[in-house]
């Protein structure tokens, strides 16, 4: 189900166009109009206009050309939120390379599976980083740093790599190519139900219509002002959010990351009307005083009008999405009421099925497996980089997107968050397979088996804990094998993904005589 040449004939929604093109567009038509306002904890706010960004990504694409990056080729942006990762991203989609977005909380073996299973040639991070991709990335040809560590001084002063800045040429060099729409354009890697994370490639029609169809979802409009602080290298921040606003011709504020004091004095100064938000930052802002006179008309998030947070006074719309779909595939209604504690209904550009394991219609009130159909390349991803096995067995017999989600039916097409495939857990925002946390521990010496499953947590939503067997049982564990695990995990794993409380066993309960029945060990946790 990869992304293929249209049959003759046929004209897509963006023919002609790529990002490149949008970019240029929106710098001709709002030209002096603020795309990007950087807002660091520790310095000014400082504003880039649309005409100022676009030279800025000419003189960066210009640059990284000189530089050898060749269209086709792979750079790694490892980059906290702020502007030289967007300057990145955009410049790299510009020459034709595939922008490769990490999270920064990768661990340094995560971060060397990444650059040489993509086969990076350049890697682009800041100074916190420098040393670990320095030296766990070996293939790459060279390494820029910023000069800042997400807005703060940085502690190391003398990084390895080259300075960002230097990088820039004349933006009147700019390259030039021929546009083409399903071109590959940036790749993300997600977790998924396998022990290794998923490279989800993504074409330039994948990006436009991100930009296009979440605009249109969240309807955004060129006097909006969109409040960013969840990370730029995920598909919320960087779709729902900074395409969408660029589609329209809005401005888009960025964060280092989410703080609940400098949440509303920031909304504030910039007049922001929209965001798109996450349970754990809503709770921490119940703590904080709602000011009276702010701007904003809507947030999104996780699910419609949670009563909780009715004290906001602010719609606030639920959706469901994935890297794999770039945009929601259900939706909350901007212009209509909604049931509260949905998930919306499901979204006019695709087709969505809810079925029970053997494929009959879910009742309503049932909850059932939901799948997704749509145009690999265009409205869902284009393949899962370099693992045509995996992309295959993705898709069902019908063409549909397997998301490995539950979801309940309710009334008048309403749709509710059910449960996650068993082995995924949502660490405060993040995607996380239990697998890769199991087959890390599985190597530590002392553990027979080892089952991760999710605990419930009041601000993070889940978190990770193993029940572990050791190799001699319970009497005979080594008395540090709780630490050798821990060490382990803190290894390998990003610093969510690490167990937050490790359980010793004789045995495991069992749905057969393989299987750990992980559903009765959810029930041992209370």
């Amino acid at each position: 189900m990869t992304a293929s040449q249209p049959a003759p004939g046929i004209v897509g929604p963006f023919a002609g166009m790529d990002v490149p093109w949008l970019l240029r567009m929106r710098a001709e038509t709002r030209r002096d109009h603020p795309f990007l306002i950087w807002a660091p904890f520790e310095a000014p706010a400082r504003r880039w206009s649309y005409g100022e960004f676009h030279d800025r990504v000419g003189a960066l694409a210009a640059g990284l050309v000189k530089r050898g990056v060749a269209p086709g080729e792979y750079v790694l942006i490892h980059l906290d939120n702020c502007v030289e990762a967007m300057l990145a991203w955009f410049a790299c989609v510009e020459l034709g390379a595939i922008a490769v977005t990490t999270n920064t909380r990768s661990a340094p073996a995560e971060m060397e599976y990444f650059a040489s299973h993509c086969g990076a040639v350049a890697a682009i991070t800041q100074p916190a980083y420098a040393e670990m991709i320095s030296a766990h990335c070996r293939g790459l040809h060279w390494l820029a740093v910023i000069s800042h560590d997400a807005g703060a001084a940085p502690a190391n002063v003398a990084p390895r790599g080259e300075r960002f800045e230097a990088l820039f040429a004349d933006s009147a060099d700019r390259p030039r190519r021929a546009t083409d729409p399903l071109a590959p354009c940036s790749v993300q890697y997600t977790s998924g139900t396998t022990s290794r994370p998923k490279a989800v490639l993504w074409t330039h029609a994948n990006a436009l219509w991100g930009a296009k169809i979440n605009a249109a979802h969240q309807d955004l409009h060129e006097g909006d002002v969109h409040q960013t602080y969840l990370p730029l290298f995920h598909t919320n921040a960087l779709a729902y959010s900074m395409l969408a606003a660029l589609w329209v011709g809005a401005s888009c504020v960025i964060q280092p990351r989410f703080s609940a004091s400098r949440f509303w004095p920031v909304a504030l100064e910039h007049n922001c009307t929209w965001t798109s938000t996450i349970p754990f930052c809503m709770k921490a802002l119940l703590e904080h005083e709602i000011p009276k006179h702010h701007k904003f008309r809507l947030w999104g998030t996780a699910v419609n009008d949670p009563p909780a947070f009715a004290v906001f006074g602010i719609k606030i719309i639920g959706w469901w999405g994935m890297t794999e779909t770039i945009t929601h595939g259900i939706i909350g209604e901007v212009d209509q009421p909604n049931t509260p504690m949905s998930i919306g209904r499901a979204a006019a550009e695709y087709s969505i099925r809810i079925t029970d394991d053997v494929g009959r219609p879910t009742e309503v009130g049932d909850t059932g497996n939901l799948l997704i159909k749509g145009i690999p390349g265009l409205s869902l991803f284009s393949e899962y980089l370099h693992n045509e096995k995996a992309t295959r067995e993705s898709f069902d017999e019908h063409g549909f997107f397997i998301t490995g989600d539950r979801i309940t039916l309710l009334d008048n097409g309403f749709l509710k968050f059910g449960d996650r495939a068993k082995d995924m857990l949502k660490v405060g925002g993040e995607n996380v397979a239990a697998s890769e946390i199991e087959q890390v521990i599985a190597l530590v010496p002392g553990v027979r088996e080892a089952a991760v499953v999710a605990k419930k947590h009041p601000m993070l939503d889940e978190v990770p804990v193993v029940f572990i067997i050791p190799q001699a049982g319970i009497e005979g564990a080594p008395k540090d094998l709780h630490d050798t695990v821990m060490a382990a995990c803190r290894k390998s794993l990003a610093d969510f993904k690490v167990p937050r409380e490790i359980r010793f066993v004789d045995e495991m309960p069992r749905s057969t005589l393989e299987k750990v029945a992980k559903a009765e060990l959810r029930k041992m946790l209370g």
